[in-house]
């Protein structure tokens, strides 16, 4: 991985956590090195707590000892704040970037909310454990 001088980056997140891994794709594909900090939801640390104290979930990015929340803000952040770092995660072109934007919508307004709902139907005691907030 490529480290970009004078950014520290560091991630917070969990190994299943679908929108965590879009933000661990992300610095990826631009070369970036991170430190990982895996979060437990069952016992959330004070760090993750005050860096998103609105959801109180992950992934949260903290870049300078800034934290940035929500992925899809944190991966367009990641392309403006290191636009010579990899290739750029959208498309040049206006009409393809609402283009690519309108199925990151879709897939979590409409697919992630049935993978939700079949988590929480089969595994229905942990399902309420990791989203009592």
């Amino acid at each position: 991985m490529a480290s970009v001088l004078g950014d520290d980056l560091k991630l917070l997140s969990t190994w299943f956590s679908p929108f965590g891994s879009r933000v661990k794709l992300a610095l990826q594909l631009k070369g970036l090195s991170y430190e990982y900090v895996e979060e437990d939801l069952l016992n959330k640390s004070q760090l993750l707590l005050e860096s998103n104290p609105v959801h109180k979930k992950v992934p949260v990015l903290f870049h300078n000892g800034k934290a940035l929340c929500e992925s899809m803000v944190i991966v367009n952040y990641i392309d403006e704040a290191f636009p010579d770092a990899g290739p750029s995660l959208l498309p040049s072109d206006p009409y393809e970037r609402a283009i690519a934007r309108f199925w990151v919508a879709f897939i979590e307004n409409k697919v992630l909310h049935y993978i939700h709902a079949l988590f929480a139907s089969i595994y229905p005691q942990c399902y309420s454990r990791f989203h009592r907030y």
